[in-house]
């Protein structure tokens, strides 16, 4: 059963997520909070595995209170709601450590299905727009030298399935590209994630372009991290 927690300020809104949500038989509303400080003391005593959260409300937001929720309840995965498409709240989000943004007019069967997508670790942004707010980051940020010996510590599938995730595939779609099962895909995530020294896989996307992996402009890697597109084992 995949435990729930609700925070938006407008109760109507709690309301019809709490509609959607109790509907399936494997989620539960285990608690709703109206703002960000509610939201980090719920994530403290219950540990729920997945946070809805409005980014815009009164007193503390969604995105000061990512740090608080995460720090609280580290394995709660947090999907950020907002009426707004908007970069800046994309990349903070991202950056926080949500594992999800969404627009609130989401069809709620897709609201659902990206629950338990999130549930399997994949990253939930479109591909265009993970894109287009890590490139612009990318482009505003002084420039890094890359990490060549946490590159060199990959392996050859291993970097092709970092530059998939670069994309915003889920492990399905990574897995239907490089003819290997989901299972595969997720062991090499969680490998790839040991050895960059990263959370997950919103920060795999980041990574792979601050350290040049993947270049601004460009959807295919960088041929000077040394990535080779063929296949491989699995």
């Amino acid at each position: 059963m995949i435990s729930v927690v609700l925070v938006d300020d407008q109760p109507l809104i709690r309301a019809g997520l709490r509609m959607i949500v109790g509907s399936q038989d494997d989620m539960t509303v285990v608690g709703e909070a109206d703002d960000g400080a509610g939201a980090v003391e719920l994530a403290r005593t219950l540990r729920p595995d997945v946070m809805l959260m409005d980014v815009r409300m009164p007193g503390t937001d969604g995105i000061a209170a990512l740090a608080g929720v995460l720090g609280s309840s580290p394995r709660t995965r947090v999907v950020m709601l907002t009426t707004f498409d908007v970069d800046g709240y994309v990349y903070d989000s991202l950056r926080g450590g949500a594992s999800a943004f969404l627009v609130k007019d989401v069809p709620p069967e897709r609201l659902l299905s990206d629950v338990r997508a999130v549930m399997r670790g994949d990253l939930l942004v479109a591909p265009s727009i993970t894109r287009r707010l890590v490139e612009d980051h990318v482009r505003r940020s002084p420039h890094r030298e890359r990490d060549a010996r946490r590159l060199a510590a990959l392996t050859d599938r291993e970097r092709d399935v970092l530059a998939e995730v670069a994309r915003g595939l889920s492990n399905v779609e990574i897995g239907a590209r490089l003819h290997v099962s989901e299972g595969t895909v997720k062991t090499h995530v969680s490998r790839l994630l040991a050895k960059l020294g990263l959370r997950d896989r919103v920060q795999a996307v980041i990574a792979a372009y601050e350290l040049g992996f993947v270049q601004p402009g460009r959807p295919e890697v960088s041929s000077s991290a040394g990535l080779r597109r063929s296949g491989g084992p699995g």
